[in-house]
């Protein structure tokens, strides 16, 4: 894989080799400059991908609409195979539309599949900064094994997003992002760095807070570096939403107001997020859950597990709850757990990689308490997922998880209650970008003699970094020290492999 040219990174305009990148040039525009909140792309297919950017010249205006004008706004885009763009594969024009905050979501196809590209834009003047992608391998083909890290929680209060740019420097081919992109709450006048306004509730809350976010460095950084698929969790609308059913909001909202805040917060997740327009918002819902094939390698199923699941069992929190076993009760919504098992059955690829947002293993304390708002507060519904993967055959089910702000490997067994029952499958945690801080450092198992299947964990920020190959998925803990000071490096923690036929976790 071609290593990143330091330009792609550079922000506001060119950078001192710019005048190589024709046709192209910036101007010295009557406007200021747009693209402060940098550019991105997603959702690759073998001959397509979406690239996203949103003009914002002053992202944190209260109106939300960062800075722009109630004009709609013609966007030009460009994809190359050169840095320099001296030759195009696609281009065109979009309308930014001011009803979007000038958000584009431009599908750029006709591309090769299993290639590497480089994409920008300009409007109003001004060139925007330029990002690397990639395709997927072609149906029936393998490609080059895959460089993928995945990440969850970045907590913009709590600390820097030094993690993110780590994770870039890594090279991947593709980054997940498997919930809590942003927060919800107000200002904490005693945290690293801080929000902007009150706890959001309206579009404009929303837009706005996610420009406090996208400004960050870090971020864009990451965002340039490959193509995401991302879904969100509960904080992107409010913290342990779900379904319809309002949480724990403050001030309190009455049910139309509930509605009103989660109508918002989806319309500000896709104008802020590289997603193909399936998954443009219909009222206070948004169609998530997709599938991307990677060639013959990996297929990834991801989830949405809040717009659609039962209410958290015995009032949420860790609990000792019968209502947790109850047949009826569903984290994924019957639809979406036919449509998984339904992808599952048709053994695209190698892998099927099942991403994904709250703790997937059976996890009790010592007193037999679990978390309710997991798999464990809906444990007829994993295990129809689990039975349902066995029946079909699925050779190699990977779950990858975010949520719980620490890094876990475990093996996921046909019976909890047996520890010698089969090893059916693997699950991957990623711990936080930033939320809880920085960690002890600790990698003691809690509650290991009960739950003897959980095999690694370590409470440090970070991320996982997987190379997904034809015979094995290598996956490397990686974290930073620290997060309350900037630019920390990173290191690997813990390395394991998963083998082909074999699930579970072999130690490096």
């Amino acid at each position: 894989m071609t290593r990143l040219s330091r330009r792609i990174f550079v922000l506001g305009g060119l950078s001192a080799a710019g005048a190589a990148l024709v046709p192209w040039q910036n101007a010295r525009a009557a406007v200021p400059y747009p693209f402060k909140l940098g550019v991105a792309s997603g959702d690759p297919a073998p001959d397509s991908v979406v690239l996203w950017t949103r003009l914002a010249p002053s992202p944190l205006n209260a109106d939300g609409q960062g800075g722009m004008a109630d004009a709609d706004v013609t966007v030009e885009w460009q994809v190359s195979t050169s840095q320099t763009f001296s030759s195009l594969v696609a281009s065109g024009s979009v309308v930014a539309r001011y009803a979007d905050a000038h958000s584009v979501h431009v599908v750029a196809g006709g591309l090769a599949a299993d290639s590497d590209y480089y994409y920008r834009f300009r409007a109003q003047g001004h060139i925007s900064p330029v990002g690397r992608t990639r395709t997927a391998p072609a149906p029936g083909t393998f490609g080059r094994d895959l460089v993928m890290a995945f990440a969850s929680c970045a907590h913009y209060e709590t600390g820097y997003y030094t993690a993110y740019r780590r994770m870039a420097e890594d090279n991947p081919g593709l980054i997940l992002h498997l919930g809590d992109y942003i927060y919800e709450g107000g200002v904490n006048t005693s945290a690293v760095r801080q929000h902007v306004g009150s706890e959001i509730v309206s579009l404009a809350d929303y837009r706005r807070r996610y420009a406090l976010y996208k400004s960050d460095p870090d971020l864009q950084t990451a965002h340039a570096a490959a193509p995401w698929l991302v879904v969100p969790d509960d904080h992107e609308v409010e913290n342990n939403y779900a379904n319809m059913v309002r949480a724990d909001s403050s001030p309190a909202l009455t049910a139309a107001q509930w509605t009103a805040r989660r109508t918002a917060a989806y319309k500000a997740y896709y104008e802020n997020m590289p997603l193909r327009p399936a998954s443009t918002p219909n009222g206070n819902s948004i169609p998530l859950y997709r599938r991307i094939r990677w060639g013959q390698l990996a297929t990834f199923h991801m989830l949405d597990t809040r717009q659609f699941r039962d209410d958290q069992a015995c009032g949420d929190g860790w609990k000792v709850c019968a209502d947790a076993d109850l047949a009826s009760r569903s984290l994924t919504g019957a639809a979406q757990e036919a449509w998984l098992l339904d992808g599952l059955a048709q053994h695209y690829g190698t892998w099927d990689v099942i991403g994904q947002q709250v703790f997937f293993a059976r996890q009790f304390d010592a007193n037999g308490a679990a978390s309710m708002d997991a798999w464990d507060g809906y444990r007829a519904s994993r295990s129809r997922i689990q039975t349902g993967w066995q029946q079909r055959g699925v050779r190699n089910p990977l779950v990858l998880t975010g949520d719980v702000h620490k890094s876990w490997a475990n093996e996921l067994k046909a019976d909890y209650a047996n520890p010698a029952s089969a090893t059916i499958g693997t699950e991957l945690v990623c711990t936080s970008i930033t939320s809880g801080g920085n960690g002890s450092g600790s990698t003691t198992i809690p509650n290991v003699a009960t739950n003897p299947h959980l095999k690694f964990h370590s409470d440090r920020r970070g991320y996982v970094r997987t190379t997904i190959g034809r015979s094995q998925v290598r996956a490397d803990f990686r974290a930073v020290n620290t997060v309350t000071e900037h630019g920390a490096a990173a290191s690997t923690v813990r390395s394991f492999v998963i083998l082909d036929g074999r699930p579970g976790l072999q130690a490096v």
